[in-house]
């Protein structure tokens, strides 16, 4: 079992700045790609950032320019630090985290989530 407990969430006004973070654990031999994604209520799922193993990101559109997304490798943790946080982006947040286990079985794991309330 790989397991991603995510911490960080919480209220904040336009403008402010949140940092989420992201801790995998668990019978992991390596992990190619960590990232956040979030879903609002009524909405799908969506991507938000992404990081491979070599710190290759990706970003949203939405959110280019004031979301990083940062990993460390020795630790198995990704955080998302989140700047100029506007009201759209209210949401719950989900850390993903896809690798091989020491089994040599491949996982694509998912935190609980946490809630990001932005107020205008």
């Amino acid at each position: 079992q790989v397991r991603l407990v995510e911490s960080g969430g919480g209220l904040v006004q336009a403008g402010g700045s949140l940092r989420l973070s992201c801790a995998a654990s668990g019978s992991i031999f390596s992990i190619n790609a960590m990232g956040w994604y979030r879903q609002a209520p009524g909405k799908q799922r969506e991507m938000v950032a992404t990081i491979t193993s070599s710190s290759t990101t990706n970003y949203a559109d939405s959110v280019k320019g004031r979301f990083t997304i940062s990993r460390d490798n020795a630790k198995n943790t990704v955080d998302l630090q989140m700047n100029s946080l506007k009201p759209e982006d209210t949401a719950v947040y989900y850390c993903n985290s896809r690798g091989r286990r020491y089994s040599g079985a491949q996982f694509d794991s998912w935190g609980q989530g946490t809630q990001v309330t932005v107020s205008s």
